[in-house]
């Protein structure tokens, strides 16, 4: 049995993709545009209104029934995860490395048919996965629900995108267009589309996502008799909330990888880099040494000291041939420094997964 276990989250830390926008844009006419709408109010959702049922990473969720409406089925779901996969750079190996010295795992608001096909890419055991399962051929959608549901696709493909003021608590803090826009979009996700048949898709699909992923955490650490400060977790959006306060509440590690403000406010340590070199090299010392040693590592962060520290040898041969020059950003944020490691995060984000995906909650 390991001592230690290491669980990431996918998209950001694993690879690049967001597949479920990705889907969107390819298979909904301005499917970006519904996608990033979507997104934002998943985050109001969550972040704002805390609304009772609904869970970070429900953006996966709320768009299916527009799959459904243009004819999209599991298999082409299939194929085009797979065909679209990029992993970030030096990803397999480090998988690998980690794979070598504990159990891993992987939790993720994904599609099952895209963590099928990254474990397919990269070699991980699919049954050390915790995903959003679904089965799209399985439902049933009416003939005048598939013209009503586009139509209600092209109207959140136009309307404007919702700014979320820093102070933001309730509704009334938004602006007046923005108020229409949540408004509408509260009456399309909760009264509309609830009363279609196509609507089962909105009460039986469960996403993987912000209290579902600190879950699924307390399930993969009771087979293997562990607990929460056994656990090194990466992550880097608000999925990743939940995940993050149950490890870092409970004396585990948890680690930013290209995070957006919400990772970066909930985790320990954070990373900026185009390669996951950084994710095994803090994994063998979290796994081998302990949370302390991965702290040290961190505070010291220099290619001298790496090369004095008590990771494995070949981690840091790699890293320094990597960046021959200057390492990537790994830090502590404190409140002092905070909204500086934020900006620099989130900007780094867009630029590793370009701006579409990285602007996303």
């Amino acid at each position: 049995m390991p001592k230690r276990i290491f669980v990431s989250d996918c998209e950001g830390p694993i690879s690049k993709n967001d597949n479920a926008f990705e889907l969107a844009e390819h298979f909904i006419p301005n499917g970006d545009k519904l996608f990033s709408l979507i997104s934002k109010y998943d985050d109001v959702l969550v972040d704002i209104f805390r609304r009772e049922g609904y869970t970070a990473g429900g953006t996966l969720k709320l768009v299916l029934p527009f799959f459904k409406a243009l004819g999209v089925t599991d298999k082409q779901m299939r194929e085009f995860s797979e065909k679209n996969i990029v992993l970030i750079a030096d990803t397999k190996n480090s998988l690998h490395n980690i794979m070598k010295s504990t159990q891993a795992f992987i939790v993720s608001t994904s599609y099952e048919h895209y963590i099928r096909a990254l474990c397919n890419a990269t070699e991980f055991p699919f049954q050390n996965t915790y995903c959003t399962r679904l089965q799209l051929d399985k439902y049933t959608i009416l003939e005048q629900e598939k013209k009503k549901l586009r139509e209600i696709a092209e109207e959140i493909a136009t309307m404007p995108m919702i700014t979320i003021p820093s102070e933001a608590k309730t509704l009334s803090d938004f602006s007046v267009k923005d108020q229409q826009t949540i408004k509408r979009l509260d009456q399309i996700f909760w009264i509309e589309i609830p009363k279609m048949k196509c609507g089962e898709l909105l009460s039986e699909v469960k996403t993987i996502g912000g209290p579902q992923k600190a879950e699924s955490i307390k399930d993969a650490i009771s087979k293997l008799n562990l607990s929460p400060s056994d656990v090194m977790y990466v992550g880097d959006s608000i999925t990743d909330v939940e995940a993050f306060q149950l490890v870092r509440e409970n004396g585990g590690l948890s680690v930013s990888f290209n995070g957006n403000s919400y990772a970066v406010k909930n985790a320990e340590v954070v990373v900026l880099s185009e390669s996951s070199i950084i994710t095994a090299i803090l994994a063998d010392a979290f796994i081998n040494h302990g949370k302390a040693a991965v702290i040290k590592i961190v505070k010291e962060w220099s290619r001298e000291a790496l090369k004095q520290s008590i990771v494995n040898p070949s981690l840091i041969d790699q890293l320094l041939r990597l960046y021959p020059e200057e390492l990537p950003k790994v830090q502590i944020p404190q409140a002092a420094n905070m909204e500086i490691i934020v900006k620099e995060s989130s900007e780094f984000r867009k630029k590793v997964r370009g701006q579409a995906i990285g602007r996303l909650g």
